[in-house]
């Protein structure tokens, strides 16, 4: 009888030339078995792949791409391929499912009975989470904040008293370049004792995590423009 394929979530870098720090040898040897792959963006993972060392050429791997713009109508459009054979699915950055549009297709193969493999890989919010100091028995992922600044606000102030009621963590992210406008807002709306942890560049050259209250960091700020966060609030 026939083993239906798997599903493999494979991790990427979350910063450049870390491979052999961040992925284990058994996460890299399962990656250069797979010939097709499902991406958030395509090229991203080719040139992925290839600075792995996949020992197949680039030009005979297979690739759908899933992303933000994929419409629900479409995914039904994926299963023949996820059936065909094992499959590695990528998001931009860190692991697939989480802040990522994976999480769909995972729905699809386990609605298909397609076994789900998660691989051992980086993962930016948790391990914001874990150099933070902050509540990491009781914690949230809330993902992006409102892009309009008075929705972001009040957002973020629904977060600090969320926080202090359950004493629970909250962790966002946002787009890079809005980095220190979403800090600014912090900074504004937030209690002076509430603390904030801002964690950038994890696993980079210029890694940068610290946890300090709100009255602190106004006095000063790091220079987190353009550079990928992880932002966390406990109150």
């Amino acid at each position: 009888m026939k083993m239906k394929p798997v599903l493999y979530l494979c991790p990427a870098l979350l910063s450049v030339n870390t491979i052999p720090q961040v992925l284990p040898p058994e996460v890299l040897h399962i990656m250069h078995g797979l010939r097709q792959f499902v991406a958030e963006d395509i090229r991203t993972v080719r040139r992925f792949l290839s600075k792995t060392g996949h020992p197949r050429p680039i030009e005979q791997l297979r690739f759908k791409e899933l992303n933000e713009h994929t419409k629900d109508r479409e995914l039904a459009s994926f299963l023949p391929y996820l059936l065909a054979e094992n499959t590695g699915v990528f998001s931009e950055a860190g692991v697939p499912g989480i802040a990522d549009p994976g999480a769909t297709l995972v729905q699809l193969a386990h609605a298909n009975g397609i076994k789900v493999v998660p691989l051992v890989g980086p993962s930016s919010i948790l391990m914001a989470l874990m150099a933070s100091g902050l509540n990491g028995q009781s914690f949230a992922f809330v993902g992006y904040l409102p892009v309009k600044r008075d929705e972001r606000r009040e957002r973020l102030r629904a977060l600090e008293r969320r926080s202090y009621i359950e004493g629970q963590a909250q962790i966002f992210i946002e787009t890079p370049y809005r980095n220190m406008q979403l800090v600014n807002d912090v900074l504004k709306c937030c209690n002076p004792s509430t603390m904030l942890t801002i964690a950038a560049d994890i696993t980079g050259a210029g890694e940068y995590i610290k946890t300090q209250s709100i009255l602190k960091w106004k006095q000063k700020l790091p220079e987190i423009n353009k550079i990928p966060a992880v932002f966390l609030l406990q109150a």
